[in-house]
């Protein structure tokens, strides 16, 4: 006898929020007052849209015979989008949370640590800049008190000049009249001593005026120096100007470099806390992924021997048929007519009345990096919305799983040779009971989001032959 699914461990249901294999492109619909509210798509979904849709462009080719539509092109960029934002929702809300936490910090970290590069550069340049307004303080001063030094002496030169100017003024005021010239006659002195008497006179004459001559240059010197000292007294307030404004670049940038240190080193702690976060987020889920597969290998091991069972079953009661048949044909005279390999008309209904938020398929986890399987369809479904059986079955199991919540499985037999179970996800409570036979459209149970959801919805799974299938195919 093939077993029943066992249910999972009442204590999971408080651990396991989420259905991994749900992947919604719609906001989820209002969980119920008991229930957490779902998460909103991360907020690393625009980059990896973004990214997304500058890859697809990339592959356009860049000269083609018939140039694509512009419709068709952005309907399939569209879709491309809304798939990889339906991939993001397979990340969980807390996970989504300390993931965009980390990023944050780590933006901010790095925005600190130019910040704070930058202010060291500043501060060596103005360092520098300071030594090189030293040195020019230093020269300025020096010329400056070279100046006064040669202003000093300028001012002893000119003394000295002027007394020599004044001894030759007064010899030769004293020398300068008349009788002078009468007292060498006078005296019978000889035209020789007279000749050297008015060279003499002469020489007294050309001493006056050159003492006067070398004190008029004293003079004009003496004032170059003092324009000298004038502009190296300028030249040094510059300098210590720019001195004092390089020790105040400094100090400023000092405690600028310092607080950024400070900040940058803040900031670190708060990453290495969200990374902590993130890393312990990311190891529940995957985690939580792990317990959907091996939920999953569980299921699909039972159904493969119910499919074997199943097959076997409808192929001794299809023999037993022709057998029948082609007894009772002999009895009419009549050729046996053809039994059908197949309960019903071989095709599912839709569960519910809605459309599909989010198909079957492979999916890249966001932030686990790696490729998973979507095993189900999405059906947009409110909370309370019933929900129907895809076609004549019995309802062989139901129970509550941490990850699919409550699930309700319907056989259907076999159909087109094929041993097809279709499974109902997220149900917030049944209606059907295990053992019951149920007809195409009958209401099974109701639309929840019970187990690891991210709001009320229908995952809808079909098994055939015991292997997870696109339900799209039997649709």
């Amino acid at each position: 006898m093939v077993p029943h699914f066992p249910g999972a461990n009442p204590r999971e249901r408080g651990s396991i929020k989420r259905d991994d294999s749900t992947g919604t492109s719609t906001p989820p619909y209002p969980r119920s007052r008991t229930r957490p509210q779902g998460r909103q798509t991360v907020v690393a979904a625009c980059c990896l849209v973004l990214s997304l849709s500058a890859g697809v462009l990339a592959a356009v080719p860049s000269a083609q015979a018939d140039p694509p539509d512009p419709a068709a092109k952005k309907k399939q960029l569209d879709s491309q989008i809304n798939q990889q934002k339906a991939d993001l929702a397979e990340a969980s809300d807390q996970l989504g949370k300390s993931v965009a936490a980390y990023n944050q910090a780590e933006v901010k970290y790095q925005a600190v640590q130019v910040r704070y590069a930058a202010a060291q550069g500043k501060l060596a340049a103005a360092k520098a800049a300071d030594l090189v307004a030293a040195s020019k303080l230093a020269g300025a001063e020096l010329a400056l008190r070279a100046a006064v030094a040669d202003v000093e002496t300028g001012e002893r030169l000119i003394a000295e000049k002027r007394a020599l100017a004044g001894r030759a003024v007064r010899s030769a005021y004293q020398q300068q009249n008349s009788l002078v010239g009468l007292s060498i006659a006078l005296r019978g002195a000889s035209p020789a001593d007279i000749a050297t008497g008015m060279q003499v006179q002469r020489n007294v004459f050309g001493i006056q005026g050159n003492a006067i001559t070398d004190l008029n240059n004293a003079q004009a010197q003496l004032a170059s120096k003092r324009v000298k000292v004038a502009a190296a007294e300028k030249a040094a307030a510059d300098a210590r100007a720019e001195a004092a404004r390089t020790v105040q670049q400094v100090t400023e940038l000092t405690k600028q470099v310092a607080a950024d240190k400070a900040e940058a080193a803040a900031i670190a702690q708060v990453k290495l806390v969200a990374y902590k976060a993130a890393e312990k987020e990311k190891n529940t889920e995957l985690a939580q992924y792990n317990s959907l597969l091996a939920e999953r290998t569980r299921v699909q091991q039972i159904l493969i021997a119910r499919a074997k069972a199943e097959k076997a079953a409808a192929a001794r009661r299809k023999a037993a048929a022709e057998k029948a048949e082609r007894a009772k044909a002999r009895k009419e005279g009549r050729p046996p007519r053809k039994i059908p390999d197949n309960s019903g008309d071989g095709r599912l209904s839709y569960p519910v009345s809605s459309y599909i938020t989010s198909p079957y398929g492979m999916r890249f986890h966001p932030v686990l990096h790696y490729w998973k399987l979507h095993d189900g369809t999405d059906f947009r479904a409110p909370c309370g919305t019933p929900i129907r059986a895809a076609a004549d079955g019995v309802v062989t199991d139901k129970y509550y799983n941490g990850g699919y919540g409550n699930r309700l499985f319907v056989s259907h037999g076999v159909m087109d040779g094929s041993s097809i179970t279709t499974v109902y996800n997220h149900l917030s409570r049944y209606k059907a009971h295990v053992g019951e036979r149920v007809s195409k459209g009958e209401i099974i149970g109701y639309a929840g989001t019970t187990g690891y959801s991210t709001g009320c919805h229908l995952h809808f799974m079909v098994y055939q032959d015991g292997n997870v299938v696109n339900p799209m195919k039997w649709l």
